[in-house]
């Protein structure tokens, strides 16, 4: 049995008292409506596997057993909800939607799947001296995403294919009406349930802005909480809490899960809803626990905003931008962050609720 520190154990006390309360009023679709895929019950499952087991020699920090110890645990944990009501709670979604629209007409290509924004998610790699964790491409997976958006005529899931099975992919046709019950026979929608409009046209080719028009090795797109991407993070995944640590005897919280041959099952798992949580949490300690450049470390910065009072905007704001841009102080060379204020914003809401 684990022995926890009295900072872990005060701070888990506190999140339980707040269940219902993350439940009705932080884990929202829209902001409105309670989501359907992030829950308390899969976050805290979540939570005590990266805090008492950790990964990769790291863990979840929630505090010390100083003065203001479990609130740097709560400022942690209010910090990685902030970020990621912003990039998928508010959309209930766990896969990557379909959203890089562009051309003339502008257009949702089904190709999106290999990589938005000229990205290709399969050529994802590690560094050198991690790439003996990474995923191989497997040309054969076939998959379908379980979450999608969600609005009038919003894109199906993303999918991915052999050529075999899909020689060439066109567009998602969101103008297209397929929900008519007055028509003799009456006309459905049939690619997930509550669409409305929309269909997947492969009529003709059409490339992603990357240049494929095909989805061959596309299986890598986001999933969970902050978007595990790629053959790298699926890999790490693998090495360090799947099938692939339990084959090499160091140990593996989910001997069953090999994220390799399956990286949707962090989506699609029903016995394990914590995954979603999980692969956003691994995130979480790799690359902002870990954060060290230019003068800005992330723990000390973490404590410096708790023992000054938990008022300077500073601190999520070099959050935002380590999590959006890839560091502290973007634009960095890729770009002012996405959503700042909104950031900032469900940053305070969390951790209002925890200290109130």
């Amino acid at each position: 049995m684990v022995t926890l520190s009295l900072a872990v154990d005060k701070v888990y006390r506190i999140l339980d008292s707040k269940r219902s309360l993350m439940d009705d009023t932080i884990f929202l679709y829209q902001g409105k409506t309670p989501s359907t895929v992030y829950r308390y019950e899969g976050f805290i499952s979540g939570l005590r596997v990266m805090v008492e087991d950790g990964v990769a020699g790291g863990q979840y920090y929630l505090g010390d057993d100083s003065e203001n110890g479990h609130l740097y645990g709560l400022a942690n944990i209010a910090a990685f909800i902030g970020q990621s009501m912003k990039e998928t709670i508010q959309y209930d979604a766990c896969d990557e939607n379909n959203w890089d629209f562009f051309g003339v007409p502008a257009t949702y290509p089904l190709a999106n799947s290999c990589g938005q924004l000229e990205q290709s998610y399969q050529d994802y790699h590690c560094p050198e001296h991690e790439k003996h964790m990474e995923c191989e491409v497997d040309n054969n997976m076939s998959l379908q995403a379980t979450t999608h958006a969600k609005w009038y005529g919003a894109p199906g899931p993303l999918f991915c294919g052999p050529k075999s099975e899909y020689p060439e992919v066109g567009i998602w046709d969101y103008t297209y009406g397929c929900h008519n019950p007055w028509a003799q026979p009456p006309v459905s929608c049939d690619i997930y349930e509550g669409q409305k409009a929309g269909r997947y046209d492969n009529s003709m080719p059409v490339p992603s802005r990357g240049g494929r028009t095909d989805v061959e090795g596309c299986c890598w797109w986001g999933r969970g909480v902050i978007q595990t991407t790629g053959i790298c993070n699926f890999g790490k995944l693998n090495y360090y809490l799947g099938a692939r640590a339990a084959e090499e005897g160091r140990g593996g919280r989910y001997p069953d899960v090999d994220f390799c041959k399956d990286p949707g099952i962090i989506c699609s798992s029903e016995e394990h809803s914590e995954l979603k949580w999980i692969a956003g949490m691994f995130y979480w300690i790799e690359s902002l626990q870990s954060y060290n450049e230019r003068g800005w470390n992330y723990i000390d910065e973490l404590h410096k905003f708790v023992d000054g009072g938990m008022s300077d905007t500073s601190f999520i704001d070099g959050i935002s931008g380590v999590v959006n841009r890839g560091c502290h102080d973007p634009p960095c060379g890729t770009g002012p962050v996405d959503g700042l204020h909104e950031r900032a914003s469900n940053f305070k809401k969390v951790l209002t609720l925890f200290t109130s």
